[in-house]
């Protein structure tokens, strides 16, 4: 079987139409319609207009252990509390004009070798070098070296945020700000995956999700927690869904070289310890952002050398032989895909199609900005502008709840599909995640004297 790779291109961008929000208030999010999901620079959201989508319900209640949180208990709220106790995640609720977001900005980068250790630079960054654009199908056996030449993460081990803090504390001076009660220059400080999984939520019917949330010298800090799902779903395993992440990694190995002018080593061991990050600002209405993720790899070649646009993320599938699949792929993996891709400005993300053997029968390159052309004429569908209207409401919910600046207090943010966000608090718990060296550190700091 042959085939080539596809390029899309689909034209200019088309214009949401201004949606009012179904709740009793009538309000409409104070937006300026913008044309697609595009970066921009416009008017923001202001917590105060994403109030209305933060009323309690009659569902709220503390945790059982379905909630895969069954030792946390709410405290009783303080008297003057006034904050909602759950969040709807209704996709209607947000079906309004796309939010701004601003252009994302790499402000820096780290790696981590293969012992996991972490360095301050981009060592172990990689460089595009696809197989030529014409001809037949790549056929990269993606099982090789599965049994022989792989070195897995130990995906027990919890690292919580503890790599983007020390990039923090290494470069603490360039985030400082002068504005009273912060010392960082971010409402917000976690992982680009804990923003993907919040962006998806309106969306999701089969995983839930745990996120800690502490307020440290006025920057909230976001850090996952395995659900008790999750972590059955890792110990219980199959030996067929090892073999599927084993290929995601040996499609970049395939797809990647260690120079600009390199070509790939398909020879070598894959280990999955092994990383290159880059460490993005952006706004996502009122909200200033500090995320990192992980790259792929970046294209010497592209027409934008500037990072994160020159960036690339590689994925794999199962080939697809008809409409109906081709459906199903955008309505529940490609929404991850525009996510993840879509929260740091990365440009494109170049997919591999597997055939039942395991080999690469295609290759199909989707521009980030253009996915939204692709589902947009499906009713049923996911919408760009409710996973980031969510998103911006989801973290106005935050700052509502959270209050107390104190490195010892985690609330506990829980969803399962089908219920709304709802939260607990916890003081010197084992959900406590800012390490003490990292407190340390930047308590000692003094914000700058205007």
């Amino acid at each position: 079987m042959t085939s080539r790779r596809l390029k899309i291109f689909l034209g200019p961008p088309f214009a949401f139409r201004p949606l009012r929000l179904g709740l009793d208030s009538g309000l409409t999010l104070g937006v300026r319609p913008l044309r697609g999901c595009r970066y921009s620079r416009c008017s923001a959201v202001t917590s105060r207009q994403t109030q209305t989508l933060m009323k309690p319900t009659a569902s709220s209640r503390s945790f059982s252990r379905e909630d895969d949180a069954d030792e946390c208990k709410i405290k009783q709220p303080r008297r003057d509390f006034k904050a909602p106790l759950t969040l709807p995640v209704t996709p209607s609720l947000y079906d309004a004009p796309f939010p701004f977001y601003r252009r994302p900005a790499e402000i820096g980068r780290f790696s981590l070798d293969a012992k996991r250790c972490f360095h301050g630079d981009a060592r172990q960054l990689r460089y595009y070098a696809p197989p030529p654009s014409e001809g037949p199908s790549p056929g990269f056996d993606l099982r090789d070296g599965y049994r022989d030449r792989y070195v897995q993460r130990d995906d027990s081990i919890r690292e919580g945020l503890e790599h983007l803090l020390k990039w923090i504390v290494q470069n603490r001076k360039q985030l400082q700000t002068e504005d009273k009660g912060k010392l960082l220059n971010a409402d917000f400080v976690t992982w680009r995956g804990h923003f993907t999984k919040v962006l998806t939520t309106p969306y999701e019917n089969r995983e839930g999700w745990l996120l800690a949330v502490t307020l440290f010298r006025g920057t909230l800090y976001i850090s996952e927690f395995e659900t008790e799902a999750a972590r059955k779903e890792r110990e219980q395993r199959s030996e067929m869904l090892k073999e599927l992440t084993y290929m995601g990694y040996k499609f970049e190995q395939y797809m990647c070289a260690d120079s600009p002018d390199g070509i790939p080593d398909p020879t070598g061991v894959v280990n999955t310890n092994e990383a290159f990050c880059t460490v993005i600002r952006s706004r996502l209405g009122s909200h200033s952002l500090l995320f990192s993720g992980e790259v792929d790899c970046t294209d010497p070649r592209s027409p934008s050398p500037q990072p994160p646009t020159c960036y690339v993320e590689l994925k794999t599938s199962k080939v697809m032989h008809s409409p109906a699949q081709r459906r199903s792929f955008y309505r529940h993996k490609l929404i991850k895909w525009w996510a993840q891709s879509f929260l740091p400005g990365v440009s494109q993300i170049v997919a591999g199609y597997r055939g039942p053997d395991g080999s690469v029968v295609g290759l199909e390159t989707f521009e980030t900005m253009q996915i939204f052309k692709l589902i947009r004429d499906d009713p049923g569908c996911w919408k760009p502008a409710v996973c980031m209207n969510f998103c911006a409401a989801f973290l106005a919910f935050l700052k509502t709840v959270v209050t107390e600046d104190n490195p010892k207090l985690v609330h506990l943010f829980a969803w399962n599909p089908g219920h709304p966000v709802s939260f607990t608090v916890h003081q010197d718990s084992q959900y406590r995640f800012l390490p003490d060296w990292y407190v340390d550190a930047l308590s000692e700091e003094k914000p700058p004297t205007s």
